[in-house]
């Protein structure tokens, strides 16, 4: 961490600079002696790639940016909010602490929070950056974080880990066994300091590997910003046995759709079947990454279109946590009744069908966007059919 980037002079030419092609900056003389122009265009690169997902150290003065993977990785102000909402009571230790955005949004709801940071410089940084930010109730400890576990004789009332999907033997990984820490491996220990955990895991990973690597799984949380899965949030409580409680989130710049459910019902929940009706339902991602085809038909009280489908259909208009729209028209899927639709543009989907997009818009010719939506999909009496809708 070179501390002269943090000087007057030079964080106002970031700042100035912000818009400039950073090629320019690394390529013309030395600007300043203490800070070569390697280290300006990192840090000018970073901060841009900080202003939509961490405002509040975009618009923050003399916060010191790590590199740009860094930024990349960690989580974002929504999302960290988010988990924030999840913890409760007085003290957190995050073990795998980074950049800190989790931390920062931790220490606003509860007492104390420590941060442990393998890597001591951006262990430095991320403290530097706490002070700057007025975060005075996090503790910094350059260390790692399941050593610091090891030794300490503080007791928890939460424990957070982010497991790192780069392992340098194997490359990018899913499976916890094959993150860094190895959080399977080390349950004894981390439940001897908490009753609480939550870990978060890639979106990619599958509930019931993620339930068997893990222990006493009482919640769930699929996390999606603007209908794209960013992450799994898994909270773990000693001893505990009961029923798993899933809960999705998709956060938009309008609102927050929330749907819950439980994981072994979802098994056991009754469908109804139904032709295209008046409206379509199409849920947000969050919901579809956590297999609730049942329960959400259920809930709104709204039939299926197909067992593979994913689409739902109803009479009357309800309020739907996805896409909601008016069926215009239902016609057999074969290229004469497509053709006469007369459709140079249109957004389609596909669902339950042989065909991917890609190959429908070239067969027929029909450019994307625009206000008509095309569904491609199979009924409950396994017809191949294409439904003209337009959104609610």
């Amino acid at each position: 961490m070179n501390t002269a980037i943090l000087h007057t002079n030079i964080q106002d030419f970031i700042t100035e600079n912000l818009a400039t092609d950073i090629m320019s900056v690394l390529l013309k003389k030395n600007t300043f002696n203490a800070v070569d122009n390697k280290e300006l265009a990192e840090q000018i690169e970073a901060k841009n790639k900080c202003k939509d997902k961490l405002p509040t150290w975009y618009n923050t003065p003399s916060i010191y940016y790590p590199n740009k993977l860094n930024i990349e990785q960690t989580s974002s102000e929504k999302t960290a909010a988010y988990k924030a909402s999840i913890v409760n009571n007085k003290t957190l230790i995050d073990l795998t602490g980074g950049l800190g955005v989790d931390c920062f949004f931790f220490a606003k709801k509860l007492t104390t929070v420590y941060h442990c940071e393998i890597s001591k410089n951006v262990s430095k940084i991320a403290t530097h950056n706490f002070k700057t930010l007025g975060a005075n109730n996090i503790k910094t400890y350059a260390e790692n974080g399941l050593e610091f576990l090891q030794n300490t004789d503080l007791f928890f009332d939460w424990i957070y880990i982010d497991p790192s999907r780069r392992n340098d033997a194997k490359g990018k990984v899913f499976f916890l066994e094959d993150c860094l820490p190895n959080v399977p491996e080390h349950l004894d220990l981390i439940f001897s300091k908490a009753d609480n955990i939550l870990i978060k895991t890639s979106p990619l990973l599958d509930f019931s590997v993620g339930i068997k690597s893990l222990q006493n799984v009482k919640e769930i949380h699929v996390v999606a910003v603007n209908n794209e899965v960013k992450e799994l949030l898994w909270v773990l409580k000693k001893d505990y046995t009961s029923d798993i409680n899933i809960k999705t989130i998709n956060i938009t710049k309008t609102e927050d759709a929330l749907f819950s459910f439980n994981y072994t019902d979802e098994r056991e929940v009754a469908l109804n079947y139904n032709e295209p009706q008046r409206y379509l339902y199409e849920p947000n991602s969050a919901i579809l990454k956590s297999g609730a085809f049942k329960s959400v038909a259920a809930y709104y009280n709204i039939n299926k279109l197909h067992e593979h489908a994913h689409l739902y259909t109803s009479t009357n208009l309800v309020a739907f946590a996805g896409r909601r729209f008016t069926i215009e028209k239902q016609i057999p899927y074969n290229k004469k009744e497509i053709q006469r639709l007369q459709l140079t543009k249109a957004n389609i989907t596909t669902r339950n069908f042989p065909e991917s997009v890609v190959n429908i818009r070239k067969k027929f010719k029909i450019k994307d966007g625009g206000t008509n939506y095309l569904f491609f999909t199979t009924d409950c009496n396994n017809n191949k059919i294409v439904l003209l809708c337009s959104k609610v």
